[in-house]
């Protein structure tokens, strides 16, 4: 029996000691105080957490900053977000389905550091040193965001209470991971995103331990404090990818629930006190995030007033906002004589257009386009069927009889004309043979026929029809007015109607768009407007007419439609995109850059991430279970503790879900970057389930002795950062080896090319990158190949793949430049570099020009993505070069192609890819159908 014991005011008592002493029980609030929650502000740390916090933030400035300067070359979408920086200083409008915030600061960084924007950013492997261009500054701009996750994660673990220890493990997991490393040391959108959402994580934390603490928390500054802070931060996500929407679906949900507590507190929470803390809530999620996100737009359009490549995808009143894009106001009345310019409605709004050049097939008469620029060729006069009379009855001949003809004779709707080319004396004409790329049964080809003096024929006859329902105006619905009334072109003997899509000619067209008549076309396609009219009988007192300006609110509506139909349709497949189940197992990377046996590539660190994707599962397991034996009637939810689990991880996992499932809906192109949010939240929920695990759950054992977790913390963060060691040279580009490399290479989906690599490190040597450096700047840059892996010619048929690696060929100033093998020869000088397309089979073996001849039609061609370089001296000998490392081709998540105006890709591979080839062409050239870079082509950039 167990020997009594003494209570404290002496007494004697008897010790049960088979049972453990009762659970001290808190009283339950009666209000809408949540149990188990105690004030975790982080305001209010110890001096030493400030301090760990300091440390780690150090030691994450000196991980991110490690040579930043290196690859001193364009990588992978810095050629879109640096192209954007040189167009925000150039002032040239450009359309990018991202929002402006990251790029306006990246934009900042570069002007700030003297940037001039004269560098275009256009390809791959472009070099920055010889131009001057302060590529580290604008890359300092990632690297700061990147190097500021890391205390906001540490923040963010403290306001979840979370230990010390736990916070510093969350945060070192952040700074050794890999992917979002390799992200912050460029000109990228990612690291700006992942601050503005770690910062909006932890403002929403911050004010939900406010808001759970009840009604003495309420309203106070602190309070405010983080809830306005949250709704900024959710304007700034937003205002930087649209991937913030699912930071705002996170927060709104919580918010809801949140409310949903109130609404049930029927003791102390008023109707009054509800909508106060309603409306506070609307002010600071609804209002500031839609203010500050507006503000970036409004600075955008004050950055950007001169016409650019963009301006092709806004609409005629948006582009009348533009620096000489604006036109006079012109007269509103259109009459037979009128000299006009036609513009077409849906497409970007082209111009009619004709030139002195022939269509190569069908009737081989005059090319018709749509043009997207003003230009003399767009002009057309409009004339009878026919001629005018005089007084005494005759009639008046040529095309401008009816210039004094007074009063002037109106063109009504149902009226037929005939349209005029005044450049080239030719008329609009169609009949019954096909276009020369749509070669559908339906579609007519449009020409210009005729010449000057020739009176033309029925064929050129069209007859107005005005589309009442899209003219603006009583009048506007009778006849013709300028800019007011849309109209279709009937042509009269065929009835087909004048058409255009987003098809585009081949180069014997200028790639301009085709023009055809369709039996039956789409109205958006066959809606026509006038907007350039003059007339010599319409003078000074004529009305006149001038495009409405949309003014902020107009232009800010539609550049939104327009981004998110341009995201909708990046649909096109891609040489390094990846589906979302894919990504929590880390099943591959993408490739950012290869040069001088060096490569990047996008990779996580596994460790971090397969761990993380396992704390995601575990909770999912736990949560099940829970509502199994809730259902069955346990009481496990009268544990505080077990209350607390669910709550503060489910609510990061939620984070996690929000930021991940969205994307199974999307049929757009994706990437292992969009991951990223999703993965800041499923490392947040590691971390607070190891806090809970270790430091908080009784009856475990862990939490009486922390020496087991802190020694658990210690060994795998070290595991960690020794795994981020084996991987670093790929978001480095630094020096490595093949066998390093191959024996890390844990799938076959992990797919970077070990072959890249030299053998041995000492290859790598101070002389031979300043040697080669050297003849990067002595010779033309080169253009990176770039194209996908063709499908084979039939399906289920078996068939050798001939791959072709782009080469050519330009001069160089003789440079001594010893290869990394063996140094040249006494006298031995480089007089030229050489490229030219090679073509090898499946094993690599070389093929010459019979070979490939021979095979053309019978094989699928792979184009490798790199550009392969021969250094040549004056005997004509070759000099064995490292550069011939692959180049990763741009992704286009940030190009906004809509996929109805790429080039169709060819119906089958040919191998006579030319060398010089844009990136543009030899992508449209690809059966893959990769999509072409944002930076040219008014084409947009991608969520």
């Amino acid at each position: 029996m167990a020997k009594p014991a003494k209570t404290p005011t002496g007494s004697v008592r008897a010790s049960r000691s088979p049972q453990p002493p009762p659970a001290r029980i808190a009283k339950k609030p009666v209000d809408y105080t949540s149990e188990g929650v105690v004030d975790h502000d982080v305001f209010l740390l110890p001096g030493s957490d400030y301090q760990i916090m300091l440390t780690i933030t150090v030691l994450a400035t000196i991980v991110r900053l490690f040579r930043i300067y290196q690859p001193s070359s364009v990588v992978f979408d810095e050629v879109h977000f640096g192209g954007f920086a040189s167009k925000y200083i150039k002032g040239k409008f450009f359309m990018d389905v991202h929002p402006p915030l990251a790029k306006l600061l990246l934009t900042l960084a570069g002007w700030l550091a003297g940037f001039d924007g004269n560098f275009d950013f256009k390809d791959i492997g472009k070099d920055y040193l010889e131009p001057g261009v302060p590529y580290v500054a604008m890359r300092l701009l990632p690297a700061i965001c990147g190097i500021l996750l890391v205390p906001t994660m540490f923040l963010t673990l403290k306001a979840s209470g979370c230990r010390t220890m736990t916070a510093t493990l969350g945060s070192c997991l952040i700074i050794f991971e890999n992917g979002l490393l390799t992200q912050a040391r460029l000109i990228l959108l990612d690291s700006p995103l992942m601050i503005m959402t770690a910062f909006t994580a932890l403002a929403f934390t911050s004010f939900t331990n406010q808001h759970e603490q009840g009604p003495s928390k309420a309203f106070s500054p602190t309070w405010w404090f983080w809830l306005a802070m949250t709704g900024l931060g959710l304007g700034a996500t937003a205002s930087v990818k649209w991937v913030g929407l699912f930071t705002i679906a996170w927060v709104g949900s919580l918010t809801l629930l949140q409310l949903w507590v109130l609404l049930g507190d029927v003791k102390t929470v008023t109707p009054r006190l509800f909508a106060k803390h309603f409306v506070s809530r609307v002010f600071c999620l609804i209002v500031i995030p839609i203010a500050f996100y507006m503000a970036m737009f409004a600075i955008h359009f004050l950055c950007l007033t001169n016409p650019g490549d963009g301006d092709g995808f806004m609409s005629s009143e948006f582009q009348a906002t533009l620096n000489s894009k604006a036109m006079g106001d012109v007269p509103v009345d259109v009459a037979f004589g009128s000299r006009v310019s036609i513009r077409h409605h849906n497409t970007q709004g082209g111009y009619l257009h004709s030139h002195n050049l022939m269509y190569p097939t069908g009737s081989k008469q005059q090319q018709i386009t749509l043009y997207p620029h003003k230009d003399e060729n767009n002009l057309w006069l409009l004339e009878n069927t026919t001629q005018p009379l005089d007084a005494a009855g005759n009639a008046i001949n040529g095309s401008f009889a009816w210039d004094n003809i007074s009063p002037v004779n109106f063109i009504k709707n149902g009226d037929t004309v005939k349209l005029y080319h005044t450049p080239t004396h030719r008329r609009l004409h169609s009949h019954d043979v096909r276009p020369p790329v749509t070669e559908a049964e339906w579609q007519n080809e449009v020409s210009a026929y005729g010449y000057e003096g020739f009176e033309g024929d029925a064929n050129d006859f069209f007859r107005i029809e005005i589309i009442k329902s899209m003219s603006d105006g009583e009048e506007a619905k009778k006849r013709v007015r300028t800019i007011q009334t849309k109209f279709k072109l009937v042509h009269v003997m065929t009835g087909c109607v004048l058409f255009s899509h987003k098809v585009k000619l081949p180069d014997w067209a200028s790639e301009q768009q085709e023009v055809t008549c369709a039996k039956g076309g789409t109205l958006p396609n066959s809606v026509w407007y006038v907007e350039q009219n003059e007339h010599p009988q319409l003078g000074e007192d004529a009305e006149k007419v001038n495009y409405r300006n949309p003014g902020f609110f107009g232009k800010f509506w539609e550049l939104q439609k327009v981004m998110w139909h341009t995201n909708a349709g990046l649909v096109e497949s891609h040489a390094w995109d990846s589906r979302p189940p894919s990504w929590p197992i880390l099943q591959r990377g993408i490739n950012f850059w290869g040069k001088d046996h060096r490569q990047i590539y996008l990779i996580g660190n596994p460790i971090i991430w397969w761990s993380s994707t396992l704390a995601i599962l575990v909770f999912v397991a736990f949560k099940g279970l829970a509502v199994l034996r809730w259902q069955r009637g346990f009481k496990d939810y009268d544990n505080t503790i077990f209350k607390r689990f669910d709550y503060e991880i489910g609510t990061m996992v939620l984070g996690w879900a929000f930021h991940y499932f969205p994307f199974y809906l999307m049929q757009r192109q994706l990437f292992l970057h969009h991951y990223f949010p999703a993965l800041y939240f499923a490392v947040i929920a590691l971390c607070q389930l190891y806090d809970y695990v270790t430091a908080r759950i009784p009856g475990i054992g862990l939490r009486e002795n922390l020496f087991i977790g802190r020694l658990g913390a210690v060994i795998f963060l070290a595991l960690s950062v020794v795994v981020f060691g084996l991987y670093s040279p790929l978001a480095y580009g630094n020096p490595w080896t093949q066998s390093a490399c191959n024996k890390v290479k844990l799938f076959e989906s992990w797919d970077f090319d070990c072959n890249t690599f030299l053998t041995e490190y000492s290859q790598y040597s101070n002389q031979i990158s300043k040697s080669i450096d050297n003849v990067h700047k002595t010779s033309s840059p080169l253009q990176p190949s770039e194209a996908a892996v063709a499908p084979p010619p039939n399906a289920g048929e078996q068939k050798p793949i001939v791959e072709h690696v782009g080469m050519s060929e330009a001069p160089a100033e003789p440079v001594v430049s010893p290869p990394p093998e063996a140094p040249l020869p006494a006298g031995q000088q480089i007089v030229k570099r050489e490229e030219k397309v090679e073509y090898r089979d499946q094993d690599g073996n070389l093929l010459n020009e019979e070979q490939v001849k021979e095979l053309e039609g019978k094989v699928s061609f792979k184009t490798r993505y790199e550009t392969r370089t021969r250094l040549v001296d004056a005997a004509g000998n070759e000099i064995n070069s490292p550069e011939d490392a692959g180049v990763a081709p741009p992704h286009p998540d940030v190009e906004g192609v809509d996929p109805s105006t790429m080039k169709k890709a060819d119906t089958e591979s040919k191998p006579d890819v030319k060398a010089d080839e844009s990136k543009e062409e030899s992508i449209a050239k690809s059966d893959t159908g990769v999509a072409k870079p944002a930076s040219e082509g008014n084409e947009a950039t991608a969520l």
